[in-house]
């Protein structure tokens, strides 16, 4: 009679973190900058069609970087969740951190309890109106850990020394149009030529646009921010 193969749940738990990690640095990164006007999120993303970055809800903002498929299906449960509990209370009991301790719980369980974990990272981005309190950036690890950060949070790719530059040269209280370049900047590839429009998705939530803040930027306005 052979004997069972036996893993122990620690080297289970480090082979599936290992996977993901991998699938995960193998994208391209994904930022989000606090500025002046509320917050900007830039991605890598030479697609006009696979967007990166989407509306959630009146205020707030979905980024993934990963499998496509799979961070995308969770920003279409994200956007359902928020619309029935918009409904069923109120728009203002729809909030960023609601939507990332979901986001948590469903990675988490998928992480320990199914045979391949997601292989995504997710930020949930609100601003604040005005005069009223923070603006809130979620980053939504693979395995469910959720880190509330401030100023700039970074995702998948090569996270450590993009976080690295922007420790460096990001400051509270840039413009919108600086914090786009900042972005571009450190997303570029130090020995390559910088990002050019067409190689970024942008988008912006601000504060003054209303109930509904979040907007793309791109085209001319882009390429107008990029060549300052």
């Amino acid at each position: 009679m052979s004997m069972p193969f036996y893993v122990s749940p620690e080297q289970v738990m480090k082979d599936r973190a290992d996977y993901a990690r991998k699938g995960i640095a193998r994208g391209r990164s994904l930022i989000a900058l606090e500025c002046a006007e509320g917050i900007v999120l830039i991605a890598e993303n030479p697609s006009r069609r696979l967007f990166k970055i989407s509306e959630i809800y009146d205020r707030i903002a979905f980024a993934g970087v990963g499998l496509y498929n799979e961070f995308n299906a969770l920003k279409i449960a994200g956007v359902r969740l928020a619309d029935l509990k918009g409904y069923q209370y109120s728009r203002e009991d729809v909030t960023a951190s609601s939507l990332a301790y979901a986001y948590a719980q469903t990675l988490g369980h998928v992480f320990t309890h199914e045979m391949k974990p997601y292989e995504v990272e997710l930020l949930v981005a609100q601003v604040s109106a005005e005069g009223d309190g923070d603006n809130e950036l979620f980053h939504i690890m693979y395995d469910g850990t959720v880190m509330d950060e401030e100023g700039f949070s970074v995702l998948g790719g090569q996270a450590e020394s993009i976080a690295e530059q922007l420790k460096e040269q990001y400051r509270e209280g840039i413009s919108e149009a600086e914090a786009i370049r900042l972005g571009a900047k450190v997303l570029s590839n130090p020995d390559g030529e910088p990002l050019t429009a067409d190689q970024l998705e942008v988008a912006a939530l601000e504060r003054d646009r209303g109930p509904r803040a979040f907007r793309r930027v791109k085209g001319a306005e882009l390429e107008q921010i990029l060549t300052g």
